[in-house]
């Protein structure tokens, strides 16, 4: 194992460990939602709502992709890392080769099944007469290259977990790149509209996975993509699936919670979904700083609780004290601006009015989804497999039922307000599940939570 991450795994001060791991990540995924955003800037320049609301449309289906990739990296990913923290090397290529494969062969899968369903998905996904032909153009692409999304999240997981943050870092921006210069030439040279944007998404995640693929088979001493190391026995499917399938159902809750949310948005117009998805790509990238660092010390916390459980609880406690100074801080400036960030991508005064309304709300739970996005990867990274599973479904089921009553009872408003309530009854059960398992953690645990 590369010495330089050995030493931030065990012996650098707490901060400095956290920042290693958790910085590269968070800037990885922040140009990640950059992108996100500048694909709906790009599109809004040519002043088609139907584009903007087919972009909307299409969270859920990206959401169900990015789960396979999930499913696998995830799971290897705590795995890796907790087999690196006890020193089994030819365990840790025999996860990393049965990853790779595995996660190659799901994305085929998809592609598979999905592409003569595409009418069926387009019409579940609650496609408008307008918006219909846009929403089948950008499936079809990304059916099409999910093998390479499914593997881009997978391969980005595992270099995580073998401490090479930076790596993953420089793959994460690598995506970002080659999608906003091929966003530009096919939505203003070419002329392509959501084709190009989905091309572009696709291309992207295929140059990052040949990046990750080429760091692993010529730089990586732990980890491997050689099919001679593949090894699926009951141990790396247990412990890979364990916490694999719990984050593997939160995707899909996500991405059915965007598809049920944009069915009660419908009711209040086009401009209703188009300001939601506008508010929600800005609201991403507080989210994505806040996930990344939950998600950048997961390896962190799982190597420790591997060999120095101590030193796990200082790094759980030292991160609680970012997420709420960044929640604090990105608070602040979305209240003082919001206005003009919804102005930057539209001139539709009614569709300003509505995500910038969305954006207030949301917002409000901003520090309740960085803890619970905390206590998912403690969940994950301790091998905590039901705890993690109760967390992957708890927003989905809470949310369901809130969205009937506050619709019924506040219209658009309860629509919106649905999801500050579900996000308080996860950070609710998460904190109360990391409290019942202090002494199977650590035991001076309790006062994490105290």
């Amino acid at each position: 194992m590369d010495a330089d991450n050995l030493h931030y795994f065990e012996k650098a001060p707490i901060s400095k460990a956290v920042a290693h791991f958790a910085v590269p990540t968070m800037l990885g995924m922040s140009m990640s939602v950059i992108y996100s955003i500048l694909n709906v800037y790009f599109l809004g320049m040519l002043n088609n709502t139907a584009m903007l609301t087919a972009l909307a449309l299409t969270l859920p289906l990206f959401a169900a992709i990015m789960a396979l990739g999930n499913l696998i990296g995830v799971g290897s990913g705590a795995f890796i890392s907790r087999l690196l923290g006890e020193k089994r090397y030819d365990d840790v290529k025999h996860v990393s080769s049965f990853a790779f494969t595995s996660s190659l062969a799901l994305g085929i899968i998809l592609m598979a099944v999905g592409l003569p369903l595409i009418d069926s998905i387009v019409r579940g996904l609650g496609a408008t007469a307008d918006s219909f032909g846009f929403t089948r153009d950008y499936v079809l692409i990304m059916l099409a290259g999910s093998p390479f999304i499914v593997l881009f999240f997978t391969l980005e997981n595992m270099v995580r977990s073998e401490g090479a943050a930076k790596t993953s870092m420089i793959g994460m921006i690598l995506s970002v790149v080659v999608n906003i210069a091929l966003d530009a030439l096919t939505i203003f040279v070419l002329h392509w509209g959501v084709i190009g944007v989905a091309s572009a998404t696709v291309i992207a995640n295929l140059a990052a996975s040949i990046f990750f693929a080429y760091h692993i088979r010529y730089r990586s001493d732990a980890l491997t993509i050689s099919l001679k190391w593949f090894k699926a026995d009951k141990e790396i499917l247990s412990n890979v699936f364990k916490i694999g399938v719990p984050v593997f159902v939160m995707s899909l809750f996500l991405g059915a919670m965007s598809l049920i949310f944009n069915r009660f948005l419908v009711e209040y117009g086009e401009q209703a979904i188009a300001g939601f998805g506008i508010s929600s790509r800005l609201l991403q990238f507080p989210e994505c700083i806040l996930m990344g660092l939950c998600e950048g010390v997961v390896p962190l916390i799982a190597f420790s609780f591997a060999a120095n459980k101590q030193r796990m609880k200082q790094t759980i406690a030292f991160t609680i004290k970012v997420v709420v100074a960044l929640a604090a801080a990105f608070g602040v400036i979305v209240y003082l601006i919001s206005d003009h960030l919804i102005g930057l991508f539209t001139s539709d005064p009614k569709l300003i009015e509505m995500g910038s309304y969305i954006l207030h709300v949301t917002f409000l739970s901003l520090f309740i989804t960085g803890m619970t996005s905390l206590f998912t990867g403690i969940f994950q990274a301790t091998a905590q497999g039901t705890a993690a599973f109760v967390m992957s479904i708890i927003q989905g089921v809470t949310l369901i039922p809130v969205l009937f009553i506050a619709n019924h009872l506040n219209g658009f408003h309860g629509v919106v307000w649905s999801l500050v309530i579900s996000d308080a009854v996860a950070f609710l059960v998460g904190a109360g599940m990391l409290y019942l398992l202090r002494h199977k953690l650590q035991p001076d645990l309790e006062s994490l939570t105290a």
